[in-house]
């Protein structure tokens, strides 16, 4: 998968404003933009890439994409755009506006959180969203009953968008986007009961020693963005770091997992 990950930072260094996940590849629309280019930039990504271009319509994408969105229901909670919000009830409905920020409730391991969050979050509890993209899963922890939710963005780009769907879902009160490296940032808001941090395997790793300080004695961490092909190595660390996985939920290619203290 990291070639997955190269391929999809060349496609953003073309001019790409987004990039659809497909089980077996990506797919992206660039503006005037040569195919000598493109392929070159892919196969350096990844020499073994199959690529496969072709001519599209003149439209207006950053648009059009929007139209392709609709609402996801996850156990109790419905995340949905603002243009379907009044089709569900105001207690259970989370709307975001599908800015650049990661979080729409189309990406399955969004989806993974959003199942085990209601199996542990509680009436009071202080929640950190580390890697928050629009604030989706904090906003989700306020409606499920967390009295403070912290969500943590290191990208510029999204904060914009993560402030205005917690104004959107009326949660400016309880729910607080702060940008800056959650590593460096979870220790200043410790202690917390949950920690929500859908991130790449790598980033996760690295984040565990912090999440273990940053957890109260009955905390507990939900890990998402890992892909079913890692979930081993991964938990051969959790168990070497002394975690222990309490639930996990899978969805297409992604695992997402519980783990709290041993």
């Amino acid at each position: 998968m990291a070639e997955r990950a190269a391929v999809i930072a060349k496609l953003f260094e073309l001019g790409a404003e987004g990039v659809e996940e497909l089980d077996d590849g990506v797919v992206t629309h660039l503006r005037a933009v040569d195919r000598t280019t493109v392929t070159g930039a892919v196969q350096r990504a990844d020499a073994k890439a199959r690529i496969e271009l072709s001519e599209t319509p003149a439209v207006d994408w950053t648009r059009e994409w929007r139209t392709r969105l609709t609402a996801h229901r996850v156990g109790k909670l419905v995340v949905t755009p603002p243009w379907m919000a009044g089709e569900f009830d105001a207690s259970q409905r989370i709307v975001i506006d599908p800015g650049m920020a990661f979080g729409t409730g189309d990406h399955e391991s969004t989806r993974g959180v959003l199942r085990l969050m209601q199996r542990v979050i509680r009436s009071g509890d202080v929640v950190a969203d580390l890697g928050a993209g629009s604030a989706v899963l904090s906003i989700a922890a306020a409606k499920l009953g967390a009295r403070r939710c912290v969500a943590i963005e290191v990208d510029p780009d999204a904060i914009g968008n993560a402030e205005a769907n917690v104004v959107a879902n009326t949660l400016e009160e309880r729910v607080t986007v702060i940008e800056g490296d959650a590593l460096l940032l979870l220790p200043l808001i410790a202690p917390v009961r949950v920690v929500l941090a859908n991130i790449i395997s790598s980033v996760l790793i690295a984040m565990l020693p912090s999440i273990a300080q940053s957890l109260t004695t009955d905390g507990v961490a939900i890990l998402a963005g890992i892909l079913a092909e890692e979930r081993g190595d991964v938990e051969v660390t959790l168990a070497r770091e002394e975690w222990r996985i309490t639930d996990t939920d899978n969805e297409g290619l992604w695992w997402s997992a519980i783990v709290a203290r041993r």
